[in-house]
């Protein structure tokens, strides 16, 4: 039987990426810290299945919500890859990489919402191999000394608050301009003038581009951008 495990997201970050792929950091498991079912994961829990899973090539998957428990097919499809794994000092850092699909493209706009994530929690779904039971009433419930790692999924309700989302990467189309330059193009623009035009608007874009001095003129010209936009229905 598949158990779980969840954590909260930590501070999220937000850097340029050359290749454009919506990365992540952060912790899927935090260790000698007790969970809201009682659990406590100890250092070297995770060692032999992360082994594993880099022999293998066989690894963990990630899904949204645990897979929504298993009701339906899309609920199993994975929303993206981890791309790295490993224990450290403080627990089970992991990095991962959402797919450019519907479903990974919203994770990734949910977990970088401001003022605040949306999302904001990870959660781990293991076997648990090896543990101990609490021999005295202030110990943990249990103490888990080897899992099986079976998938890490963001999650919005989290029951253990330590391990976090510590980084989330990349510069993120604005949905709908992969076809502006065409259609700027189709209005009269030249090509250099199109490319320019959807360049700084991916540039006003991006949270981390801005200076801070700049960064009420650089929303409103972002505002006036999207007024504009929208009246001259470049996009429907």
């Amino acid at each position: 039987m598949i158990e779980r495990m969840a954590v909260v997201l930590n501070e999220l970050k937000f850097a340029p990426s050359d290749s454009g792929e919506m990365t992540f950091t952060g912790y899927g498991a935090v260790f000698g810290n007790v969970d809201s079912y009682g659990d406590v994961i100890q250092k070297g829990a995770f060692a032999k299945t992360l082994h594993e899973a880099k022999t293998s090539g066989v690894w963990p998957a990630m899904l949204e919500q645990h897979g929504g428990y298993g009701m339906s097919a899309q609920d199993m499809t994975p929303i993206g890859v981890w791309t790295d794994l490993e224990e450290d000092h403080v627990g089970l850092k992991v990095a991962g990489k959402l797919a450019p699909t519907s479903r990974g493209q919203e994770m990734y706009a949910l977990m970088k919402m401001a003022p605040r994530p949306a999302i904001n929690g990870l959660s781990i779904g293991y076997i648990p191999i090896k543990w101990k039971m609490r021999s005295a009433p202030e110990e943990p419930r249990r103490t888990l000394e080897e899992v099986s790692l079976k998938e890490i999924s963001p999650v919005t309700f989290p029951a253990n608050g330590k391990a976090r989302v510590s980084s989330v990467k990349s510069i993120e189309d604005i949905a709908g301009l992969a076809d502006a330059e065409r259609i700027l193009r189709d209005m009269g623009m030249s090509k250099s003038e199109a490319t320019a035009f959807v360049s700084q608007v991916k540039l006003l874009g991006r949270s981390d581009s801005v200076p801070d001095d700049r960064s009420d003129s650089a929303s409103s010209e972002l505002i006036e951008l999207a007024s504009l936009i929208k009246g001259a229905r470049l996009f429907v």
